[in-house]
């Protein structure tokens, strides 16, 4: 009986797949439909390479700073280059089809794989994460397959009865995906439109470094802050209910985000007001170093032993700062020097003098002086005083060449650095010790 029932299931199933064939696969719009998924491809495949070797041309022009990107772009583009044209004909032949009244299943079937294809591919060269490049591949074989199988519109219409009701503001399970998936494209337009403005900002030679960082940092919150609200409108929120979350947004930052708003609000002050910018030499409190970047919250300062130290915002408004290169790069070095009392003075400044103009980092102009300072216990006080134009090289290395310079200027000329001395004078010795005295003698 059970080998019965199976030889009729298989019968009818059998008869069912035939009767498909010779019904949907087996028929003149299928043959039409697959004429044209081999026509578009075809034209797509002629039409794909002289595009390809355009955009690899004007890539290729692309400087040396921007080649690495630039290939890496040029590789991908060509990798999707023929399944979006075929993509492209194939949504036309669909779309002419259906005006048509011809049927244009298949061609759905094609064009659904195609689209998810082409998305997974683009987004897996774009998302480094794999976890995120499964979610991404699954939603899209999804959508895809409920495309072709005609339950798109069901599933969207069962999604949407799926609500939740607060007020005037309804939010559906559909608005909820719809909205995620508008926020993350949104979200990496921004990313992209920000990068392509920095790209044209920091080529700039017009714009100063401070006014580069401002409008980076002005892009990257409008691009990404219209992104989010863009994300919120689309899924159906008004928002104008977002109001109503103001007033504890404004409770939130007078108890807890005060120092991130502080030193926010900062470092926008620093950028109007260039006090402060990228490549400046900055001392704050006993950290001297050169500025790396101003980013939202803190400056990244580079020390001249490597150690990175990122300072508050606020720090740089609130403290003392000794900016080296504000008003422009000169810096003037303070070197003293001991000279003996038995030597010639003038001809010890003037070696002073010479040494320093023979130091290559040390400038013409202003010339390189040497003072008498004051007449010391030990030695004539000297103080050699020169000029610098990179005190982001730091200064203890062209100080000890100018030091190591004098010290050979005298050795040469017979100018005697001092020993300490002490004059010990005995007014009166005791019996004993006169004693012993004689006895040594």
């Amino acid at each position: 009986m059970q080998d019965f029932f199976k030889d009729v299931q298989l019968s009818e199933l059998q008869a069912s797949f035939l009767e498909w064939i010779d019904t949907v696969v087996l028929t003149g719009s299928t043959g039409y439909q697959a004429l044209a998924v081999l026509v578009t491809f075809f034209i797509a495949t002629l039409l794909a390479r002289p595009l390809q070797d355009r955009v690899h041309d004007s890539l290729a022009k692309a400087d040396r700073a921007r080649l690495a990107a630039a290939e890496q772009f040029s590789d991908e583009i060509n990798d999707l280059m023929l399944p979006l044209i075929w993509l492209i004909l194939q949504w036309g032949v669909s779309y002419l089809f259906a005006s048509w009244g011809v049927p244009n299943g298949l061609l759905i079937v094609t064009t659904s794989l195609t689209t998810a294809w082409v998305i997974i591919r683009f987004m897996s060269g774009l998302i480094k994460s794999k976890f995120w490049s499964r979610v991404v591949a699954t939603v899209a074989w999804a959508i895809a397959a409920l495309n072709i199988l005609g339950l798109l519109d069901e599933t969207r219409t069962l999604l949407d009865s799926l609500a939740l009701t607060l007020g005037d503001i309804r939010i559906s399970a559909l608005s909820v995906v719809e909205g995620l998936i508008s926020l993350v494209i949104l979200l990496w337009v921004a990313n992209v439109i920000t990068r392509l403005v920095d790209q044209q900002v920091y080529r700039s030679v017009t714009l100063t470094p401070s006014i580069k960082v401002l409008i980076s940092k002005l892009t990257q919150i409008g691009a990404f802050g219209l992104a989010i609200l863009l994300a919120l409108g689309g899924a159906g929120i008004d928002l104008t209910a977002l109001t109503i979350f103001s007033g504890a947004l404004g409770i939130g930052v007078g108890f807890g985000l005060q120092k991130i708003v502080a030193n926010f609000i900062s470092g926008i002050i620093l950028l109007l007001d260039k006090s402060v910018k990228p490549g400046d030499n900055i001392v704050v409190a006993d950290t001297f170093g050169w500025i790396d970047k101003l980013n939202a919250r803190y400056a990244s300062v580079i020390t001249r032993d490597g150690t990175e130290h990122l300072i508050p915002n606020e720090d740089l408004i609130t403290q003392r700062v000794e900016n080296w290169s504000y008003t422009n790069r000169l810096l003037r070095l303070r070197m003293p020097i001991g000279v003996s009392y038995e030597s010639d003075i003038h001809k010890a400044i003037a070696l002073c003098e010479e040494a320093a103009a023979e130091i290559e980092r040390i400038k013409e102009n202003p010339a390189p002086r040497c003072l008498l300072r004051g007449f010391g216990d030990n030695a004539v006080d000297l103080e050699l005083r020169a000029w610098i134009d990179d005190p982001q090289n730091g200064r203890g290395g062209v100080m000890n060449d100018c030091l190591l310079k004098v010290w050979d200027k005298f050795q040469e000329h017979g100018i005697e650095f001092p020993y300490p001395q002490r004059d010990v004078h005995i007014k009166s010795i005791g019996v004993e010790t006169q004693a012993l005295l004689e006895e040594s003698e």
